[in-house]
């Protein structure tokens, strides 16, 4: 599709072009939020419950070495905040984004305004980071209520390790979203990306019960990177090694977006 734009006036700012779209993306929250109700608000208490207390009850009978963690809940619950962080928004890229290009061609209407390629890509991935925003931010309510997160910083750091888990899986799913010509992929990337990363990247046992190749493998998602950063937020201790986490999700965040912006102007823009 040929994008026009009109010549010889100044091209509004992206915080311009954002704003505009906030009508279209708060409208298509009202009409959709019931259908994420469960995720939002339900499933932080099934999950602590579940894996917390629940399962947490026998391993902590016995006796298992759990990174300093006092408890099993404690060790876990932090990382259930970063796993959930990265379902939700890889959720959102994934057939919201090709329904916008392949069903419904929202991005077809968008791309004929004023709207550029990278303003479309903000504003889908400002509202995808706005429904995670949401989630994680009950997730933590939850863990502070139940004494997982003691201080005022550790929750801000729980917090931002779960917002950059999930920046840095939505911006390179959406890149892939944006050139994909079926959503058979998806199920792909769930099968051989989100679910093993889920179980082996530190969530619900240490990383070194790993050999050592699969070790490095582990410590080279950024799923591992966000359950460290929340671990450390909920647990009460950082070190250096807290900014090299927050380089990496930030580094594939922003690789994530340059991808996203190049793929969806070759398949909108001819």
């Amino acid at each position: 599709m040929t994008s026009t734009r009109a010549s010889g006036t100044a091209q509004p700012g992206t915080l311009e072009m954002l704003r505009r779209q906030l009508d279209y993306w708060w409208t298509a929250y009202r009409r959709t939020w019931k259908g994420s109700a469960i995720t939002s608000f339900v499933q932080p208490w099934l999950y602590v419950g579940a894996m917390g207390v629940l399962l947490g009850g026998y391993i902590d009978e016995g006796g298992a070495s759990l990174d300093g963690a006092p408890s099993y809940l404690a060790f876990v619950a932090p990382a259930l905040l970063a796993t959930t962080a990265m379902q939700v928004a890889a959720g959102e890229v994934m057939w919201p984004v090709m329904g916008a290009i392949k069903w419904d061609r929202t991005y077809h209407a968008m791309i004929a305004s004023p709207l550029r390629v990278v303003d479309i890509v903000f504003g889908h991935l400002g509202y995808a980071m706005f429904r995670v925003t949401l989630t994680v931010l009950v997730f933590a309510g939850v863990l502070a209520v139940l004494g997982l997160i003691t201080s005022v910083a550790g929750f801000v750091v729980a917090l931002v390790g779960a917002l950059l888990t999930g920046l840095a899986f939505a911006t390179p799913v959406y890149g892939y979203s944006a050139g994909a010509k079926s959503e058979q992929g998806f199920v792909v990337i769930f099968r051989l990306a989100i679910i093993p990363m889920f179980l082996f990247s530190g969530a619900f046992f240490p990383v070194s019960n790993l050999g050592e190749p699969l070790q490095w493998l582990a410590k080279a998602t950024p799923l591992w990177h966000g359950v460290e950063l929340c671990r450390m937020g909920a647990l009460g201790f950082w070190d250096s090694s807290m900014l090299g986490h927050l380089a990496y999700l930030l580094a594939i965040s922003v690789a994530g977006i340059w991808w996203s912006v190049r793929r969806l102007d070759r398949r909108l823009v001819v």
